[in-house]
């Protein structure tokens, strides 16, 4: 069984956001564990962005690369918080590098190139919906 803090040593993990009809809509995210909050970075423009400034809720599962998520993958219930600030990207980023190492300076390199150097990054901070769990 996959608990909150077992998400953080997954590879990949379906991220699920709400729709305002309450439709989840997952993605797929690299995620890093920041004491008892799992984070997450994303372009400040993304959908699951715009999602949660609307509905804090989330769902995750263990998945896959390209978002495969089995049958029997247990679902974690969350809450997100958007962070936009240095402090939060900056240690989301040594996180994130400490686990995926070259793939992620890669990823990010590319992204950056792309950009020209404008930092369009948010971070999420997803905790546990139930803290006593």
């Amino acid at each position: 069984m996959t608990t909150f803090d077992a998400l953080a040593d997954e590879g990949f993990i379906s991220l699920t956001t709400f729709r305002r009809s309450g439709v989840g809509v997952p993605t797929t995210v690299w995620v890093g564990r920041d004491g008892d909050a799992l984070l997450v970075t994303t372009p400040r423009g993304s959908g699951k962005v715009k999602r949660l400034r609307r509905d804090p809720r989330v769902s995750m599962s263990p998945s896959g690369r390209l978002g495969k998520v089995e049958d029997d993958a247990p679902t974690v219930a969350g809450v997100g918080e958007i962070l936009d600030d240095d402090t939060a990207r900056e240690r989301c980023n040594e996180i994130l590098q400490e686990k995926y190492g070259l793939e992620y300076r890669v990823m990010m390199g590319l992204e950056k190139l792309g950009r020209k150097g404008d930092d369009n990054r948010v971070i999420l901070q997803i905790t546990r919906a139930d803290p006593t769990a």
